[in-house]
């Protein structure tokens, strides 16, 4: 992991994880500023500072200072679970003030103090990874693979229903031909060609987009060239109480996805991810969240489809993810850069994603197999925990009528999932132990004997 390449295939390894993670950096702030009402200046400005932010957030965690940043290839954006508590942080907010500008920093001071409450309860939120043995970590990191997979299928349709020839065969072909191209570039291809089977497959779909008309050159043409981000451009933040306690709901959500994605990575890159390798990640992902909205970008989280890459290429190297977080700053500073990037068809960008978030529950899966299914506990505790990760992904209108606050908690697959499964290991593996096992040394039975594979953390 601590492998410098050569500048090369450090750049285009770095570009290869920027390609895969383009499309999740810049839908958060579209959906927020279309929901906040802003103008297509205004919004180009707000997409130009997600990349930025999350270049800075990217390097905070690879490269490190302190005790902030886990040194893992680890890669940070903006995270989706926050977009649907800022759109109603912002209506809330217009209906008092009538204007679109202004609830902008109602949300950006939400988002520091979550960012704060992150920093500070980092070193004791990270304690809870004694609660994630292998039977956890394996059913989160499948839950994690699982729930972006309906994501890909949408970008392979088209990304949205109001896009030109959404579900056409047309765009399904073409996410297809990628996938094809991925899977074949990964099959024939040797040593470093290999490992950019990724790059090369979303290169030759974005060729075949062309005659077949899915690839559309206005966004580089009303590009600006350079844009220095100006610091609270929709005014200084504002804080709302209300506000305040659901943007820090939304942090603890996402602490919870940082630390399984963070320890779906250890997993892959062969390096536990401990205590103090969580609490300085999520430390990052504080400061991060904290300093963004000073440069108009929103809070900041892992994003799971790199680790997806980094399983399919192999390429451990944090200095390789560094080097992407460099580029989604130059692709925040020179917009005109990020349209270029933009380019690639959502299709395209939909039939390699299913071979990212496919790695990724694969895994899993091989975690799962490691823990020791022979267990009746472990079966239970994995089948049940899948099942309710599943009902978001399966009906997302599921929790609709309940609070806010279990909204939030259960609208991802993820965090509804990991936390069924920590409440079930310590049903099963904590609850009673000591009780059971002076029960089996009684009756001469060899304690654990219930549940042989289970190891209390």
């Amino acid at each position: 992991m601590d492998e410098v390449l050569p500048p090369v295939k450090l750049l285009s390894t770095g570009l290869q994880h920027v390609a895969a993670m383009y499309a999740g950096v810049v839908a958060p702030p579209l959906i927020v500023g279309a929901g906040v009402g802003l103008s297509a200046t205004d919004l180009a400005l707000l997409i130009s500072a997600s990349l930025f932010t999350a270049g800075l957030a990217t390097l905070l965690q690879t490269l490190g200072i302190w005790k902030i940043g886990a040194r893992l290839p680890f890669v940070n954006g903006v995270s989706f679970a926050g977009v649907a508590p800022m759109i109603a942080i912002a209506k809330g907010s217009i209906e008092r003030t009538g204007g679109p500008k202004d609830a902008l920093p109602v949300i950006f001071g939400a988002v520091i103090v979550a960012g704060a409450l992150c920093f500070l309860a980092a070193p004791y939120f990270c304690k809870l990874i004694r609660f994630f043995p292998p039977v956890v970590q394996g059913t989160v990191i499948t839950l994690i693979g699982v729930s972006l997979l309906p994501v890909a299928v949408n970008w392979a349709r088209g990304g949205s229903p109001s896009a030109p020839g959404y579900g056409s065969v047309r765009a399904v072909g073409l996410a297809a031909i990628t996938l094809a191209a991925v899977v074949l570039c990964n099959r024939l291809l040797r040593g470093f060609w290999q490992q950019l089977s990724l790059l090369v497959g979303l290169a030759f779909g974005t060729l075949v987009a062309f005659p077949l008309g899915l690839a559309d050159f206005g966004a580089v043409q009303d590009a600006k060239i350079f844009a220095l981000p100006s610091p609270f451009h929709f005014g200084a933040p504002a804080f709302d109480a209300a506000a305040i306690v659901s943007m820090c709901i939304v942090m603890v959500v996402s602490m919870t996805e940082s630390t399984a994605d963070m320890l779906a990575l250890g997993k892959i890159v062969e390096r536990e991810a401990d205590e103090p390798t969580l609490a300085a990640g999520l430390r990052a992902d504080g400061l991060a969240t904290a300093i963004s909205p000073v440069f108009n970008g929103f809070a900041a989280s892992a994003f799971a489809q790199n680790i997806g890459l980094v399983a399919l290429t192999r390429i451990r190297s944090r200095f390789v993810v560094a080097a992407g977080g460099g580029i989604l700053i130059l692709l925040g500073l020179f917009p005109v850069l990020g349209s270029v990037v933009s380019l690639v068809p959502q299709p395209v960008l939909g039939g390699a994603g299913i071979v990212l978030f496919g790695t990724v529950a694969a895994s899993g899966i091989r975690t799962l197999a490691e823990a020791g299914m022979e267990s009746s506990a472990n079966t239970i505790l994995v089948s049940v925990s899948l099942g309710v990760g599943i009902v978001p992904i399966a009906v997302p209108t599921f929790y609709d009528a309940f609070p806010e606050a279990v909204r939030t908690l259960m609208h991802s697959g993820i965090s509804a999932g990991c936390v069924m499964a920590v409440l079930l290991n310590l049903l099963f593996h904590h609850v009673g132990t000591a009780r059971r096992s002076e029960s089996q040394s009684r009756s001469g039975e060899a304690p654990g004997a219930t549940v042989p594979t289970a190891t209390p953390y």
